[in-house]
């Protein structure tokens, strides 16, 4: 009888709780689905009145309710009636001008439809007939090329960051509500992103030095050096905006919000490929991609290039830029010499190309003939000029 006594006694108190727990209008609270009934969406929100959301305003365009019983919402708390709380996701049309003033004052998100563009934004229709006035920078975190095109005759969500006048001056932004939202998903994300992790990405941005991508929230950079295994000339040939690629995470900074990716380590290395099918000796065919002052490059396989030192090239003259015998985009024959796998560094030889026959020798030659060239006198005319001081001082003693 004891035992009970206690649990009556403890299921009174817990009812207790429930019942003197006090919300605040505008105040956020995350409900669950207790039951769906026509226009009805029933919520548990933890205490003893029951929660109140439209179904509208979880039903898709095809007429589907979107949630289950079970399920968790955010939602914001409008004001009571009786013994229920009436509950919304973001006031939508029919709000009247007091409901938007309290969205303002309580951080409300708001429904709007685009109608027009005019000096400096956008005309936005509240509740239905209510007017306000959106800025460019504020309709989202990007800037987009056409903006008309883009959000003309759309239904959005927004805050109302100015309401003045009774409701006649009015000013919204929906970027406020997309900075929220991506703040959420940067803290998801420093709990569960870490250097290595293939994942995957939009291209939102491409600038000269690389590409920026959003992975879930947060924009990470792909550098030039990583968009391909080959030169990349040009990022535009390799990503779009909007573009969904897979990209591995290189480096995570926190602290700068700096995100480095990897977009080609997620292809096929071809240096794989090449090690396979180009052994030491081996002659092929292949156009040469670059020059510089001390060689020219060859690309063997797409993404793996090959030098052939300026000393293999002229035909046995020397020359004093590769330049002066072979261009760009020129297809030559070429012999693979020596390949370093550790630096991936390849040289190359013209198949026609024919060594010296000593070449220690000619290096011992050359440097020879350097050592005697230092040892010479700096000039003869210094010597000249001694012998002529020396003359005019012994014509003085006499």
């Amino acid at each position: 009888m004891d035992n009970f006594s206690e649990s009556f006694e403890e299921l009174f108190q817990s009812e207790e709780t429930k019942q003197v727990k006090k919300i605040s209008p505008g105040e956020k609270v995350t409900a669950v689905v207790a039951g769906i009934s026509g226009e009805n969406v029933f919520l548990d929100i933890g205490s003893k009145s029951e929660g109140i959301l439209e179904a509208s305003e979880v039903t898709d365009d095809e007429g589907n309710i979107t949630v289950a019983v079970g399920d968790s919402l955010d939602v914001y708390f409008l004001q009571a009636k009786k013994s229920e709380h009436v509950f919304t996701t973001r006031l939508g049309s029919g709000s009247s001008t007091a409901h938007l003033e309290e969205a303002w004052r309580n951080h409300i998100p708001v429904q709007g439809y685009v109608k027009a563009e005019i000096k400096g934004g956008f005309d936005i229709t509240l509740g239905g007939n209510t007017r306000a006035f959106c800025p460019y920078s504020q309709m989202g975190l990007r800037r987009v090329e056409d903006a008309a095109a883009t959000y003309l005759d759309t239904h959005m969500n927004f805050l109302i960051s100015r309401f003045e006048e009774n409701g006649r001056n009015i000013v919204v932004s929906a970027r406020a509500i997309e900075e929220e939202e991506r703040a959420n998903k940067k803290e998801e994300l420093r709990q569960t992103l870490e250097e290595g992790q293939t994942v995957s990405a939009t291209i939102t941005s491409i600038r000269d030095f690389g590409a920026f991508a959003d992975i879930g929230g947060v924009d990470g950079l792909i550098p030039v050096s990583q968009i391909g295994w080959s030169r990349v000339e040009n990022i535009n040939d390799h990503f779009s905006i909007g573009q969904n690629v897979n990209v591995v995470v290189k480096s995570i900074d926190w602290e700068k919000d700096r995100i480095s990716l990897s977009y080609k380590e997620t292809l096929e290395d071809p240096w794989d490929t090449f090690k396979k099918d180009f052994p030491l000796g081996k002659k092929c065919v292949a156009a040469i991609s670059r020059l510089t002052q001390f060689g020219a490059f060859v690309t063997l396989v797409e993404g793996v290039d090959g030098l052939i030192h300026i000393s293999k090239l002229g035909g046995g003259r020397r020359i004093n830029h590769p330049r002066e015998v072979v261009e760009t985009g020129q297809q030559i024959e070429v012999v693979i010499e020596s390949i370093d796998d550790e630096s991936r560094r390849i040289s190359l030889a013209p198949s026609d190309y024919q060594a010296p026959e000593d070449e220690e020798a000619v290096e011992r030659q050359e440097y020879k003939k350097f050592i005697a060239e230092k040892k010479k006198p700096a000039s003869t005319e210094t010597g000249s000029l001694g012998a002529l001081l020396k003359a005019k001082m012994d014509e003085k003693k006499k």
